[in-house]
């Protein structure tokens, strides 16, 4: 059996919309072919004003999540203001880089808004990457059809949050690796909101 057999598979997308970004991710957790769970959370609030949602190793995210909040809360002590969302991708990407000999296994798409909502994305190497919607993990795939074909700049919370819903369900029928239910963590100035679905 090969290496990539022991990754762990998921579906996560991000997606900005006129005022912010929405987050979502389904719910199972699997090695090769065994379920782990069926209630695993691949969605957190990673500072104050950036989400984040991952595919890979839950466990690497968690970790990552915690130290990106405890380096953004000293610049922000240094600074004496809130760190940028941009920022804030910028710190995770060099993270992520620092471990590169010892690489936290997880994609992460983060979604922030500093002047317009932005999305990025980073491999475990810490390639970051910006754009206007993307989708990670086993069920990328499908997901990635489904957000090409129902994108358009512009969208409102309503609309983001249907083609998000959309393309993760997308994925859940066609890559076993994904289901179980779909969290959702919406991101505006006005703060965090978030949401379960059943799928």
């Amino acid at each position: 059996m090969s290496f990539d057999a022991y990754i762990p598979g998921a579906t996560a997308v991000g997606v900005a919309y006129k005022d912010g970004v929405v987050l979502g991710a389904e719910r199972r957790i699997t090695l090769a072919n065994y379920v782990i769970s069926k209630k695993g959370r691949k969605v957190f609030r990673m500072t104050d004003n950036v989400g984040a949602v991952c595919a890979g190793m839950v466990a690497d995210m968690q970790n990552l999540v915690k130290e990106v909040g405890v380096y953004s809360k000293l610049k922000e002590l240094e600074a004496k203001r809130q760190l940028s969302a941009a920022a804030v991708a910028k710190l995770t990407s060099v993270i992520m880089f620092e471990r590169r000999f010892s690489p936290l296994l997880t994609q992460v798409i983060l979604g922030g808004v500093d002047q317009k909502p932005k999305v990025w994305v980073l491999d475990p190497l810490g390639s970051l990457i910006t754009d206007e919607y993307a989708s990670v993990g086993t069920g990328a795939e499908m997901a990635t059809g489904v957000l090409e074909a129902g994108y358009a700049p512009g969208l409102s919370e309503k609309e983001a949050r249907e083609l998000t819903v959309s393309s993760i369900k997308a994925s859940i029928a066609r890559d076993t690796m994904s289901g179980n239910g779909i969290d959702i963590l919406t991101l505006d100035r006005q703060g965090f909101r978030e949401e379960s679905i059943s799928a």
